[in-house]
């Protein structure tokens, strides 16, 4: 999915459904070996379907670009991972929800339980 279906999907659940709650947030994806906050941003859309209350979730977050292995060869030295992130390039991942009634939480709607390959 890229951007321009996920605007016809916003469009189609507002057409079809109403939208209950939308809302952005800004999240801290991870921290760098130097201290760099790497943030990511959500955007959440909230309406109520023809399965109950349910909730689309477009993630995006700097892409990989490449990692670096940061270790000594002393003993009890440290190893650790560093990541490096694209400043342009972005990574989207597209989730949809479904609000459970008993626990009052979220849960994960896979595609393979709606028949979606």
């Amino acid at each position: 999915m890229n951007l321009q279906k996920w605007e016809n999907l916003i469009f189609k659940v507002e057409e079809n459904f109403g939208i209950d709650r939308k809302y952005q947030e800004e999240f801290e994806v991870t921290e760098t070996s130097d201290g760099q906050k790497i943030k990511g941003q959500r955007e959440v859309i909230e309406f109520r379907g023809p399965l109950g209350k349910m909730k689309l979730e477009k993630v995006s977050q700097p892409k990989v670009v490449s990692k670096k292995v940061l270790s000594s060869r002393r003993v009890g030295g440290r190893v650790a991972v560093d990541y490096v992130y694209s400043d342009q390039d972005q990574i989207l991942k597209f989730k949809i929800y479904q609000r459970r009634s008993a626990q009052d939480d979220w849960e994960e709607v896979l595609p393979e339980t709606m028949g979606i390959k």
